[in-house]
């Protein structure tokens, strides 16, 4: 009987969301062997520049496949499995039922062992990271929280996907990024080249600004690992399920 893979997942909201809070710590456990998966549930159709004057469906349309493309080819300098675009519209994200259903039909079909998500809470202690606050990043930590727990493994949610073959399934792991207070950290000095070639894939995002851009993530991913006597560090709040 063949064993089955150790899976884990990345849920967020935009592509280079991940990129951001956990890169280097998904690099490591694909190094380790495990199959990893990211899950964008917006069509990054809001990514940007924010002096843009053309937003119209076909500008919409060119950031999507853009954005789309970067996030591939960052999974790809990761060693990311897979991709998954769920294309709900980019700004207007709600944790609706419909978004915990899409969510926990892909835990059951994929099972992955430990996932990572943002954070469903708002942080008011002045911070370096700004984008924990943008609302398509709290409403999927909500849903994606909502999914793992109790939806995934409850027969009673979501009776119609037992029809589609898809059996419960209990997460035993969950990775926080951005959340009010950590209780883990994943030295990642090992992979933080990997880390900034995976963010820079984003090219998109940060044009004219590479330098700057460079310098930002890396002081503060030294500025994490400080805290724990390493050199970079992505830190998380670690719940498990047993």
């Amino acid at each position: 009987m063949q064993e089955q893979p150790n899976i884990a997942m990345v849920i967020i909201a935009h592509p280079d969301d991940a990129e951001f809070g956990a890169a280097g710590t998904v690099a490591l456990w694909a190094r380790e062997g495990w199959e990893a998966y990211y899950v964008v549930v917006t069509d990054a159709t809001g990514g940007g520049s924010d002096e843009a004057t053309d937003v119209g469906p076909a500008a919409r349309r060119h950031v999507s496949e853009t954005r789309k493309r970067e996030q591939r080819a960052a999974g790809e300098i990761l060693g990311l499995k897979d991709v998954i675009f769920l294309d709900y519209p980019d700004g207007l994200i709600q944790p609706s039922p419909e978004l915990k259903r899409d969510l926990v039909r892909i835990l059951r079909k994929y099972q992955p062992t430990r996932v990572v998500c943002q954070s469903p809470d708002r942080v008011w202690t002045p911070t370096f990271s700004i984008p924990r606050y943008h609302s398509d990043h709290l409403a999927v930590g909500q849903a994606a929280l909502g999914a793992i727990y109790p939806m995934s493994q409850n027969p009673w949610d979501f009776p119609e996907l037992l029809e589609e073959g898809l059996k419960p399934h209990k997460v035993r792991e969950v990775y926080i990024m951005g959340a009010p207070a950590q209780n883990c950290f994943v030295d990642i000095s090992e992979a933080i080249e990997l880390k900034m070639a995976a963010l820079f894939a984003h090219a998109s995002q940060h044009t004219g600004k590479t330098e700057e851009f460079d310098k930002w993530v890396r002081g503060r991913s030294a500025e994490l690992g400080a805290k724990y006597n390493v050199a970079y560090a992505e830190e998380f709040y670690r719940a498990e399920n047993p």
